[in-house]
C-alpha cells in the first residue's frame, strides 16, 4: 500500500519561512504530477502547486512569487522514494492550513492511474 508522509510543517511567524517535504513509501512505474494542496477546517480543499513529469509547474495565484515545488516527476520513475518539497517564503497568516501532498502516477505498469494522498501537515503562521 502506498504511503506518502508529510513532514516539515510548524508554527512561523508572518514573513517567515518553511519547507515542507513529502516522501512516499514505494516507487512508482510513472509518475503524471506531484503537487500540493491545502485546508482550513470548514473549507474546501485547494490547490496550491504542482510540477508534472516534464517538469512543468504552476501556482495557484496566492503562491507565485512565494513558494516554489520541487518534486521527482519522470515519465519513467526510476526513485525507490518520490519526493516532493514546497519550499514557502514569506508566509502569512492567511497561509494557515493543513498542507497535503498528492502523487497522481502508475505504481506499476498494470495498475490504472490513481491520484494518492498524504495525511497532512499543519502549518500555523501567527505572531
Amino acid at each position: 500500500q502506498v504511503q506518502l508522509v508529510e513532514s516539515g510543517g510548524g508554527l512561523v511567524q508572518p514573513g517567515g519561512s518553511l519547507r515542507l517535504s513529502c516522501e512516499a513509501s514505494t516507487k512508482f512505474f510513472s509518475i503524471r504530477s506531484m503537487s500540493w494542496y491545502r485546508q482550513v477546517p470548514g473549507k474546501q480543499r485547494e490547490f496550491v502547486a504542482t510540477e508534472d513529469s516534464f517538469g512543468a509547474k504552476n501556482y495557484t495565484e496566492h503562491a507565485k512569487g512565494r513558494f516554489t515545488i520541487s518534486g521527482d516527476t519522470a515519465i519513467l520513475s526510476n526513485n525507490p522514494k518520490p519526493t516532493v518539497v514546497l519550499q514557502m517564503g514569506g508566509l502569512k497568516p492567511e497561509d494557515t492550513a493543513v498542507y497535503y501532498c498528492n502523487v497522481n502516477g502508475w505504481i506499476t505498469e498494470a495498475t490504472p492511474r490513481m491520484d494518492y494522498w498524504g495525511k497532512g501537515t499543519l502549518v500555523a503562521v501567527s505572531s
